[in-house]
């Protein structure tokens, strides 16, 4: 709670941040020279000859740092769990016991992870050379790579020739309630008092046992975390702790990508010039390709099987991962409630939009500014734990700067 409380303040005062000037090298120039709301002459696109506004460049700085973060935080479970090759990440044969682990969600995990990771990493490259053809500076998140990497076998003790990371999977506190949000017919754009449950733990609405109720780690720490397991026969080869932290992962999977299926159409909504519209309708909807595939993965923790809860020794936080293929299915009428939670209902439910009198439609949600935009972005990525410095317990610089750039997109306004 105090956690939540301390980033709101933070959320509140960013504008005094861009101020007093603690963005970094290069950060006052893009204050200074690049607000919302007005055209820049940055470069021209041949196809509509509406010039690139300084809040289209805004957003897509944004996004370019955004990237960053999901790339560095989808290497690290490259080269734990997925499959190893040179492309990406895995040079140091991953760990095969976390792999088998991932496999009780899906055969093809390692697979998936490879490619998730290979996606990421091509959304920043692209987003900074686009923004560097056009003379604008892209964000560099170099100055905030020093949380520690992994001690487990499989990780790269040299990433970038210290290990550095931009992001923490050890400490994470994983918001499930996407699940049953896609499940109702409940949309938070058109509700905002809507509640959803979440889809570990105890299915009373509140957060005992669930991953949003404590601190979990999404990958082994060290081989500590995989003692006890092997890779010979999955599941029952593979302990309970190792299990849990397998589907805690699983879950992070599709909590970090249904951010950028909502934050794509959110920010597209803001773009003046129509060249930088088709990037964001390009790349938006290959977020929403892994966030269908990650809850579908998800959906099988702990299948077939009684209630799983195990205590993680390190974070001292305790989860019960439930059989979601026997959850409560579709209700009749349909549930207004947020508490739908069979596994196989991964399609979005019809919900409302705009108006009651247009009836339920099947969308992505949310897709509004208070919920769906950048900072609600970066302050949901912060709540789950991403930028937790394990030395001091608190989130490293990174946060206040992508809050300012998360403003300065939120800003943007699309010219006509």
């Amino acid at each position: 709670m105090k956690q939540s409380e301390s980033l709101a303040k933070l959320s509140a005062n960013r504008r005094s941040f861009l101020k007093k000037g603690v963005m970094g090298a290069g950060a006052a120039a893009m204050a200074a020279g690049l607000l919302p709301g007005s055209f820049v002459a940055i470069g021209r696109a041949e196809d509509d000859g509406v010039p690139i506004t300084k809040g289209d460049i805004a957003i897509l700085r944004f996004l370019q740092a955004l990237e960053q973060v999901e790339a560095d935080l989808w290497i690290q479970y490259s080269e734990l769990g997925g499959t190893q090759d040179n492309e990406v990440s895995g040079v140091n044969a991953g760990n095969p016991i976390y792999m088998a682990a991932l496999t009780i969600l899906d055969g093809d995990m390692p697979q998936y992870i490879h490619d998730n990771t290979d996606d990421e990493i091509s959304h920043a490259a692209f987003l900074k050379n686009y923004l560097e053809s056009k003379g604008a500076s892209a964000v560099s998140l170099e100055p905030f790579r020093h949380l520690p990497t992994s001690k487990a076998t499989g990780a790269n003790q040299n990433f970038l020739g210290d290990g550095g990371r931009l992001t923490n999977l050890t400490q994470l506190t994983i918001d499930t309630s996407f699940w049953t949000r896609y499940r109702s017919i409940t949309n938070p754009d058109f509700d905002p008092a809507a509640k959803f449950i979440q889809a570990t733990g105890n299915f009373d609405g509140s957060n005992t046992n669930s991953l949003n109720g404590g601190r979990f780690t999404a990958i082994p720490r060290s081989d500590d975390d995989t003692h006890g397991s092997d890779p010979s026969n999955p599941p029952a080869s593979i302990s309970p702790r190792l299990q849990a932290i397998a589907f805690a992962a699983g879950f992070h999977f599709a909590f970090i990508e249904q951010g950028g299926t909502s934050l794509y159409p959110t920010l597209a909504q803001k773009v003046s010039n129509l060249e930088v519209l088709r990037i964001l309708l390009s790349i938006g909807p290959s977020e929403t390709m892994h966030f269908q595939t990650w809850q579908d993965k998800a959906g099988n923790a702990n299948q077939g099987n009684p209630p799983l809860t195990v205590t993680d020794p390190v974070n001292n936080s305790t989860v019960t991962f439930r059989d979601l293929h026997v959850a409560q299915a579709e209700t009749s009428p349909e549930s207004l409630n947020g508490d739908t939670l069979q596994a196989n209902l991964i399609m979005p439910e019809p919900t409302h939009f705009l108006d009651p009198e247009f009836g339920p439609v099947a969308i992505i949600r949310p897709t509004s500014t208070q919920n769906g935009g950048a900072v609600a972005s970066v302050m949901s990525f912060a709540q789950d734990g991403l930028f937790l410095d394990p030395k001091t317990g608190k989130n490293t610089g990174i946060v206040p700067l992508l809050l300012r750039l998360a403003e300065e997109a939120d800003e943007a306004r699309r010219q006509i």
